[in-house]
């Protein structure tokens, strides 16, 4: 009962209204990405786009503080160059291939806009780790988005940036993601509740391998929507559909 409380009154669910469009979309994970066409290019999400499906990609920061759509911490997986994403410029990022793609070079987000143009929703989840300064991303990617005007999200799992939009950004819509790892214990209930609190979010991205879980279910009966993330198979899909209100998806979960 106090923790539920405590819920409401420290994370108040969002007006229903400005959240609605959350649930009314699946959402191409890194965009429609597979054999030849590579995670988080243009590419992947001009062909989510053409099927009226929504997006969420990845943002890392470059060395010169641009918003990058980009998932991983290094270059080494997903193209031929190795190395820190930030210690590299914007420009020169912007000039490296994508591995198993034709034509892709790693994106800005401004350019990741100006191709969606508010076609379809767009969600942005900010990457951090501990030790880095995540409002400088924060930063890099409300600049970018001032003036776009399509339906657009971001969202992470360190509860510092939706605290930040909510604190520098209050009509940006703002999301939590979280996984419980196996944590369902008094300390991991605990941690959930405490991020919440801290984060202050408008919806959950909650680990598909998570649900059915009591603290979703909770915070999606109060008015928070729940999307689900990675579902990978029709299994992990009908699960989504009886547990959250949008899956995020690629593969055979499409």
């Amino acid at each position: 009962m106090i923790p539920a409380l405590l819920d409401r009154l420290l994370a108040p669910a969002p007006d229903a209204a400005r959240v609605a469009w959350l649930g009314q979309h699946d959402y191409a994970h890194r965009g429609l990405h597979g054999p030849g066409v590579p995670e988080n290019s243009l590419s992947a999400f001009a062909g989510a786009i053409a099927r009226g499906m929504g997006i969420e990609c990845d943002i890392q920061r470059s060395g010169d503080g641009q918003a990058m759509v980009f998932h991983d911490w290094e270059l080494d997986r997903l193209t031929g160059e190795s190395g820190p994403v930030a210690d590299r410029p914007a420009q020169a990022l912007g000039q490296i291939p994508l591995s198993g793609g034709k034509g892709d070079h790693i994106p800005t987000l401004r350019e990741v806009l100006a191709t969606v143009a508010g076609r379809v929703p767009l969600l942005i989840e900010i990457k951090s780790k501990r030790g880095y300064h995540v409002a400088a991303s924060c930063l890099a990617v409300r600049r970018e988005l001032e003036g776009y005007r399509g339906p657009h999200a971001v969202m992470s799992f360190d509860p510092r940036v939706s605290r930040w939009f909510a604190a520098h950004s209050p009509r940006t819509l703002r999301g939590l993601v979280m996984t419980e790892e196996d944590d369902r214990g008094i300390a991991g209930w605990a941690r959930r509740h405490l991020w919440l609190w801290t984060a202050k979010p408008d919806f959950l991205a909650y680990d598909i391998r998570d649900l059915p879980s009591r603290f979703a279910a909770a915070q999606r009966r109060r008015g928070l929507p729940v999307t689900s993330w990675t579902v990978r198979t029709p299994e992990l899909r009908e699960r989504a559909a009886h547990y959250a209100d949008a899956p995020i998806a690629e593969g055979d979960g499409v």
